[in-house]
């Protein structure tokens, strides 16, 4: 049976996030495909992980024998998070961009499932699995605009999903989503429009395609 990891972390709820409509757009692709298949869901914004601490972090590089209670306590919850990810034939993830980067629970999230030795490091557990990270911005950063080297979300989850993780990145970027919501950027409408409709219809398509190569 075909599993796929959701991840959201938009703070805002799915008629007033870009992110979220996008990736229930993959999701709802992926499962017309595999209606028998598992979804596991996590939503960061609205069940926040905890922040790694000393002592979940000092458990993923010691003796599971030697663990403290304290330590077995959160080295459950890491673990946990990396079944979830390995047991995952596909991931999609709600990036949106808060600040230049990414929201805080999603980094919550990545702190807690990297483990070296298992999810990360030489042979990571989930590599080769397909991942599409919904890149959502209320500006544009695109290559030449004036904001272009302020994007400090698809360079780093590239690099932690792709080198860390191993897994294939791909990434679908809706732009200019304050454009209804900023009278200084309604010039802009049609550009939001024009690239919502464009996420939304990539989401479905890789949703679909993803779910064909789980299946194959």
């Amino acid at each position: 049976m075909a599993t796929l990891l959701h991840l959201d972390s938009s703070v805002f709820p799915e008629t007033g996030s870009a992110s979220r409509a996008v990736t229930a757009a993959f999701r709802d692709a992926w499962q017309a495909q595999h209606p028998d298949g598992t979804v596991i869901y996590r939503d960061l914004a609205a069940d926040p992980l905890p922040h790694i601490d000393g002592i979940a972090a000092s458990a993923g590089f010691s003796d599971p024998a030697t663990h403290s209670p304290e330590q077995q306590a959160a080295f459950a919850l890491r673990t946990r998070l990396a079944e979830e990810l390995e047991q995952a034939d596909a991931i999609v993830i709600g990036a949106p961009m808060y600040n230049f980067t990414i929201p805080s629970t999603l980094k919550a999230w990545l702190d807690q499932v990297i483990i070296m030795g298992r999810t990360a490091g030489a042979e990571p557990s989930a590599k080769g699995t397909p991942v599409t990270v919904v890149a959502s911005r209320g500006g544009s950063y695109a290559p030449g605009t004036p904001r272009a080297g302020s994007d400090y979300v698809q360079n780093y989850l590239e690099t932690v999903l792709g080198d860390g993780f191993g897994l294939e990145v791909d990434f679908i970027v809706p732009e200019l989503t304050m454009a209804p919501a900023n009278p200084a950027m309604a010039e802009l409408i049609p550009q939001y429009e024009a690239s919502r409709e464009k996420s939304l219809q990539d989401a479905a398509s890789k949703g679909k395609a993803v779910a064909e190569r789980a299946a194959a």
